[in-house]
Order: C-alpha cells, then structure tokens, then sequence
C-alpha cells in the first residue's frame, strides 16, 4: 500500500489518504499490534515534499543514514536557499556542494548555524552535539591542485560522522613523500585517494597497502588529460586489486562511500567486543 503513496505528489496534511495511512500505523503501534521497528520500516517511505522547482526526500535520512544533499552548481540562489531551509527544519544536518560563497551569505542571514568551506566549495549545518567520531578514514592528494576535491570527501565524511585525516601532496612525482606514510596508510580502514594528471597514485598505493581504497580522479592537468578522463581511465585499469573509482572531481561521492565502509568496519568491530 505505502509504495504507492509514495509516489504521491506531497505529504500535505490535507491529503486524507496520506494521513489515513499514517494514522493507521501509528494506532498499530500504540495498540502494540507492530513493532516500533516495523513502524519505523513503513515511515521510511514517506511522500516527498514539492515545491514549483523540486521534490525535497525528507526521509532520505532515515533509509539512508544523511539527509538529502543539495548540489549547488546549476541552482539559483534563490532554490538553494529555499531547498536548503526547508530540508534543515525536519533533519539536524545540512550539505551543500558544488556552491560559492555569494550564496553561503544569503542563506546564512536564513541560517545562522551554517558554515562554509572554501577550499571544499561547500556549505554545512551540523547540529547533532556530542558526537564522538569514527576515526579509520585517510584522505590522500597526489597535488596541491587536487585538495578542493579532497576537501569535498573530508567535508561530507566528517559531517557523517568520522573523523578524517588528511595527508596532501604525495604524488607519484616523489614517491619518497609516499613511502614514509606506509605504516600509518596501513592502518587506516578505508582510503580516498584523489589524483589529476595520468592518475597514478591509486594504483600505486592499492598494491601496497591491506585496506580499501576510494580513487576520485580530477580535472587537474593539462590538454591531453582531457580534463580528467586520462586519470579516470588509468584508475579504471587499475592492476592493483581494492581500487574502486569514482567519477571525476566527484570527492563528495567518495567521502559518502568511505564513511558507508567506516561506519560498517566500526559496527563489525563493535560486535567483535562483545
């Protein structure tokens, strides 16, 4: 019955049918005829919101683990800040990628909490207090021209809540700035590598290292790297085994899947004590 209703235009409190559907579990669980669980399964498939311009998931979070993020680039100011402020009054966290700092102004007169990071290009609203992050992610540039990718992985890692370590401008150029690193690289549960130019790193770093490894290409380069796809196809044929790749410039990507495996390495390990 909910798969249908959630294709629903909206989750407004005039749809009856919404809201007899809603009312119907919620009665089940204070009669303890279903789980809280069960109840929980059933919400998570909740309508969306729509606007003139957007359908917002106000749910994504509690299928998926963060809310829906906003990708700024392409949006108006005006539809960034009203996704943004709608989404922030029903969930406690807020990313926005891909966006400028003319925008973070308009939205934090909205939203006050909001912060923004320049060399991610990103905006963020963090307000789970007491959090104690996961540490177990490695961030890892080839370059200096490759850290804004690299900081849009550990932005939206940390706001997942892991903490990150960074280690920047190690390229293959001088491996010696790599070889020193090893016995920390090793103990790390998962590692984002980010490289431009031919894209090498990944690879070199996958058949050294025991843990997994997430390889974003950039569009760092010149002509013939063809604004990173000459770094996505070395990453792609890779001979070093535990590489998956992202697509190009995409650290937001990246930075979502390591703090998947890190919560999950850490959930793993947790049950391991017990």
């Amino acid at each position: 019955m909910y798969s249908n209703l959630n294709r629903r235009e909206n989750s407004s409190p005039d749809n009856p049918v919404f809201n007899t559907w809603l009312r119907n579990i919620l009665e089940k669980v204070q009669s303890r005829e279903i789980p809280v669980e069960q109840a929980v399964q059933e919400l998570s498939v909740l309508p969306y919101e729509k606007l003139d311009f957007a359908r917002i998931d106000h749910h994504r979070s509690l299928r998926s683990g963060l809310p829906e993020v906003i990708f700024g680039r392409g949006k108006t100011r005006e539809q960034i800040i009203k996704i943004a402020t709608s989404l922030i009054s029903r969930c406690d966290r807020l990313l926005i990628t891909q966006t400028t700092p003319e925008v973070f102004q308009s939205l934090h007169e909205v939203i006050s909490d909001a912060v923004y990071h320049p060399l991610a290009r990103a905006i963020t609203v963090n307000r789970i207090q007491n959090r104690i992050a996961r540490p177990g992610i490695i961030v890892i540039s080839a370059g200096t021209a490759d850290i804004p990718v690299a900081e849009e992985a550990v932005v939206t890692a940390e706001l997942m809540g892991n903490q990150i370590e960074k280690i920047y401008d190690i390229g293959v150029a001088g491996l010696h700035r790599l070889l020193d690193k090893l016995p920390r690289l090793r103990t790390a549960r998962v590692l984002v590598v980010v490289a431009g130019m031919e894209g090498a790193l990944p690879g070199v770093i996958g058949g050294l290292v025991p843990v997994p490894i997430i390889a974003v290409p950039t569009s760092t380069g010149y002509g013939a790297s063809f604004d990173g796809l000459a770094a996505l196809l070395t990453m792609l044929n890779s001979c070093a085994p535990g590489v998956a790749v992202v697509n190009i410039d995409n650290g937001f990507g990246a930075g979502y899947l390591a703090g998947l495996i890190n919560s999950a390495g850490q959930e793993a390990a947790d049950g391991e004590k017990y």
